[in-house]
């Protein structure tokens, strides 16, 4: 395993993000959708992972609301994460996870929702939504919909639709 800085993302790391983001995922989607949130959502949260100075990761979280809720606490996504390919597999991603989910709390935020792999994710705690009555789109997402609650509990009177910021729609 690599020893990776997690810090804040700033400005001049734009451009990196971008290249980290199109590198993963193979298109500028995912890129151009944190351009997109960037400007549009508060509050935010994103960070970046650099390994010997250089970025080789990047989270982003923003806000979702939960439709349907009677009472929703203030919730946010995981959306999206990547890591250089040529760094993948060496706790990169992992790193950005755990601090992210610890950086949600002083925002407020008592769960955090993410559309991915159940297998990958499950070791930081997220579980399947759906069985707690909280859905994304459809139910053929309920077997990668996941969620985490950062406040035990928070989620205990809450089932609806789970809805991110239209931006995700376009990508």
């Amino acid at each position: 395993m690599s020893e990776f800085a997690i810090r804040e993302e700033a400005p001049p790391d734009y451009a990196d993000v971008d290249r980290v983001q199109e590198a993963a995922f193979g298109s500028p989607g995912e890129a151009e959708l944190v351009r997109i949130l960037r400007e549009s959502v508060h509050p935010q949260l994103s960070l970046v992972a650099e390994l010997r100075g250089v970025v080789v990761g990047h989270i982003f979280f923003s806000p979702v609301s939960i439709e349907g809720a009677v009472s929703s606490p203030s919730v946010a996504g995981l959306a999206p994460l990547a890591v250089a390919p040529e760094t993948q597999r060496q706790g990169a991603g992992s790193a950005l996870v755990r601090a992210g989910l610890r950086a949600c709390v002083p925002l407020g935020w008592h769960a955090v929702f993410l559309l991915g792999d159940p297998e990958y994710y499950s070791r930081f705690g997220f579980v399947l939504a759906a069985p707690l009555g909280l859905r994304y789109e459809s139910e053929s997402f309920d077997s990668a919909f996941q969620v985490i609650e950062i406040v035990p509990g928070a989620l205990s009177a809450c089932a609806g639709w789970v809805r991110y910021h239209e931006a995700f729609a376009k990508f």
